[in-house]
């Protein structure tokens, strides 16, 4: 064992326990959402088609990027790093006076930009998809005209998610993780339930036959699931004291510390959404036009999965913590949750990445193939994703890393970073598709490569900042990860070989079937390797287990 693992003192072991803990019961809550996720993109792709549930996609993606940005990105950064701070030098009740005033500035900004993004929605969708065009290269105005619809009904859940962050943020601050997280899974259920019930309504052709009033029905379904989401999570809210009453005092250093920590934020959390703009601009010069769209879309939500899971949950934990921590400068204890936090992630990412690399057709044809959406869809879709989860487990990193800057009062660095990210997946995405003329799975490689640079730069500069993020335990602890990797891509590779000659042979339980058993068989050898080497996180990650089955 390491002289840095023994010399750990009591306070920053139990520390280090306690963010497991809260990790995994993040984790339980995410998975739950995210479950839910993927029945909905089934449901689109199956009821509509790639066609039509590429248009959703792509007119969904503004509303979605703000959600991103808002509700695990900028807005929710920089709110937990200084409601944090307030409640632990100034108390609950400025912390309290500080939610009041951005909860009103919020509404009333975002309420400002749902109605701009209504008006402008044309002219947004025209220039996200300069590529859709009819066979005879004049411009597809129907997909144009759907898309426009789409959008104009969705912007309003802008408005909606600002006010969710805000709340999401306040819980977590106050060390409540559980209720914000699992609210995500009320989005997608009152998504589902509320766009089939109004289609069910609406549309003569429901189910069999669904127009495209039913496609409108479904994006309305969204602000039900929104304002579920937010809902949900106002009981726990008012039981931790906070009161809201419209407070237009914006003059307050504390708004003007979340803004000024905002905006740069708001430039690095934005450098995937912005990649993702990009891949859906690219995405409509590639053959696959719109249907590209909801290939890359579907890849990413199997993506965000263990990303949700793994680096958003640990990140809602260590934030906190951090700002916490940071009050009293860059010290042992700031390091130790950092370093503690990415041991955790990569620990539980490097798995899912190697999974979803290996099984990505087998998984991608269970879940999404069906209906409308065919077996070429399910080609394309796993291609995808193979080149997804190669920046999974840098996306998950940069989720812990990123918000530590702003802890410690360095937010440029990581805007500048996110900027370099930018233009680099720009000038791969060009080569791509104009010179090499690829199709969309080189965006997604793209994006990828993209994530790489952006956390390997990110690390190193925090590593500096920090004197050391306790180096020769993450070391150690990536070498037995190798190890560990290696036995589930051996179990992954040769289940995937033994089953898949004869996929298509077998009815929906038997894949089911297969798929599972070779993700608990891989699982096990993974985690069964991880403890024979003593992979501290494997260990503490066993004692949660061991703990909720014991209750």
């Amino acid at each position: 064992m390491s002289t840095e693992a023994t010399n750990q003192p009591p306070a920053a072991t139990s520390a280090a326990a306690s963010q497991a803990k809260s990790t995994g019961v993040v984790s339980i809550a995410i998975l739950c959402s995210r479950l839910l996720g993927l029945v909905r993109d089934r449901l689109l792709g199956n009821l509509f088609g790639s066609s039509w549930g590429g248009l959703f996609i792509v007119a969904f993606r503004t509303p979605n990027m703000l959600r991103d940005l808002f509700a695990e990105g900028a807005l929710s950064t920089a709110f937990v790093t200084t409601f944090s701070k307030k409640i632990k030098t100034e108390g609950d009740e400025a912390a309290w006076q500080l939610g009041r005033k951005m909860a009103t500035l919020s509404a009333v900004f975002m309420t400002g930009l749902s109605i701009a993004g209504i008006l402008l929605a044309p002219f947004i969708i025209r220039w996200l998809n300069p590529g859709w065009k009819l066979e005879d290269g004049t411009p597809n105005l129907e997909n144009y005209r759907i898309a426009t619809n789409l959008a104009q009904v969705m912007y309003p859940f802008i408005a909606i998610v600002s006010l969710t962050a805000l709340v999401m943020g306040m819980l977590n601050a106050k060390r409540i993780f559980f209720v914000p997280s699992v609210a995500s899974a009320f989005f997608n259920l009152g998504s589902i339930c509320g766009g089939l019930g109004l289609a069910w309504w609406f549309d003569p052709g429901f189910p069999m036959h669904l127009s495209e009033k039913g496609l409108v029905c479904f994006a309305a379904g969204t602000l039900i699931g929104g304002l579920c989401q937010l809902v949900v999570q106002l009981p726990s809210l008012r039981k931790v004291g906070f009161r809201f009453r419209p407070d237009f005092q914006w003059n307050d250093p504390g708004v003007k510390e979340v803004l000024r920590l905002m905006w740069p934020s708001l430039i690095a959390a934005g450098g995937t959404q912005v990649n993702v703009f990009l891949n859906t601009i690219f995405a409509s010069y590639t053959p696959g036009h719109e249907q590209a769209a909801l290939w890359l879309g579907n890849a990413q939500r199997l993506m965000q999965l263990p990303l949700g899971l793994f680096g958003v949950a640990t990140a809602t934990v260590t934030l906190p913590a951090l700002a916490r921590a940071a009050t009293n400068g860059i010290n042992a204890e700031f390091r130790g949750i950092l370093a503690s936090g990415l041991r955790q992630v990569i620990f539980l990412a490097l798995p899912s990445a190697i999974g979803l690399a290996v099984l990505a057709y087998p998984i991608v044809s269970l879940i999404y193939e069906g209906g409308r959406f065919h077996a070429a869809d399910t080609l394309a879709t796993a291609a995808a994703l193979q080149a997804f989860a190669f920046g999974l487990v840098f996306y998950s990193g940069i989720k812990i890393v990123q918000p530590a800057f702003y802890a410690i009062d360095k937010r440029f660095l990581p805007m500048f970073v996110s900027i370099v990210s930018i233009v680099v997946n720009l000038v791969l995405n060009y080569t791509t598709v104009f010179i090499l003329h690829l199709g969309h799975t080189a965006l997604a490689w793209g994006t990828g490569i993209g994530l790489c640079i952006n956390f390997i730069i990110l690390y190193f500069a925090m590593r500096k900042y920090a004197a050391g993020l306790e180096d020769g335990r993450l070391l150690a602890t990536l070498g037995k990860l190798a190890v560990a990797v290696a036995a589930l891509g051996a179990v992954c590779w040769a289940s995937s070989h033994a089953f898949m000659p004869h996929w298509t042979d077998h009815r929906f339980p038997m894949k089911m079937l297969l798929v599972f058993g070779t993700i608990a068989l891989g699982g096990a050898a993974y985690f069964g390797s991880c403890m024979a080497l003593k992979v501290p996180e494997a260990a503490a990650f066993a004692s949660i287990l061991r703990r909720r089955l014991g209750k």
